[in-house]
């Protein structure tokens, strides 16, 4: 992944989980990598400094993306340092709560639309201008999309839904721009996600649901991110959905 050395990666939320195991990884590589992060600030830190002692270059830019002019400030600090955006790894997203639908609130419903679909698609309306040609844009969706989740989560599946949907016409409508578009749906993974959404018996029940018999981790999805933003290894690859998940969903 040599041509992979000197890229601009913008990554939201980068703090922790998935977006920290993946900033570690293009910084390895030797990219120019820009942790976004909204409350976690000594994370971030924690994340950039790993970001540079494995070899890259680190900015850590706050930004709560739930509104459209963080998105914009965010890309914008991203081009005042490093000029471009080469890779864009929509990352940042939440279940915010589990609720039946029957206790659904306009706040929350608003929290996990802004949050999943608003943040994806904003920070990539104020990103493409800065991309060059043979840029990349990864979205992160779920396999919540595919099956609808657990108990509790018909809004935030609908959210990645759209996310996966939204991923192909983004392809069709970059395409022309030389920009592919892809997305990752990671399955049931150790991440402060669960920690936060899902006790330890719900967990067991979903491990059981996994052909490999365990939850996967962080690192384990940083692959298909590389491979995504890498031109080299994919540059007839757009529109596309990877899913990381051990099997537990083969569509």
């Amino acid at each position: 992944m040599d041509d992979l050395k000197a890229k601009v990666v913008l990554i939201t939320g980068a703090s922790t989980g998935i977006g920290a195991a993946c900033a570690t990884a293009f910084g390895a590589l030797g990219c120019k990598v820009v942790v976004h992060y909204n409350s976690s600030a000594a994370a971030a830190s924690a994340v950039a400094e790993a970001v540079e002692k494995a070899g890259g270059e680190a900015l850590v830019v706050q930004g709560d993306l739930r509104r459209s002019s963080e998105c914009e400030r965010v890309v914008a600090e991203a081009v005042k340092r490093f000029n471009r955006i080469d890779v864009l790894i929509n990352n940042a997203g939440a279940l915010v709560k589990r609720l039946p639908i029957t206790d659904l609130s306009d706040e929350v419903f608003d929290d996990i639309i802004n949050l999943n679909v608003r943040s994806m698609l904003m920070c990539t309306k104020y990103a493409v201008p800065h991309m060059p040609q043979g840029a990349a844009i990864i979205n992160l969706t779920s396999i919540a999309a595919r099956h609808g989740g657990g108990p509790g989560v018909s809004l935030y599946a609908g959210s990645k839904g759209f996310v996966s949907t939204a991923t192909k016409s983004m392809a069709k409508e970059l395409v022309g721009r030389k920009i592919r578009v892809n997305a990752v749906a990671p399955g049931v993974i150790t991440t402060p996600f669960h920690e936060k959404f899902s006790t330890p018996e719900q967990l067991e029940t979903m491990r059981l649901t996994i052909p490999m018999a365990r939850l996967g981790t962080a690192e384990e999805c940083v692959g298909a991110f590389l491979y995504l933003a890498s031109e080299k290894l994919s540059s007839y690859v757009t529109g596309q959905i990877i899913e990381v998940n051990g099997g537990q969903y083969m569509p």
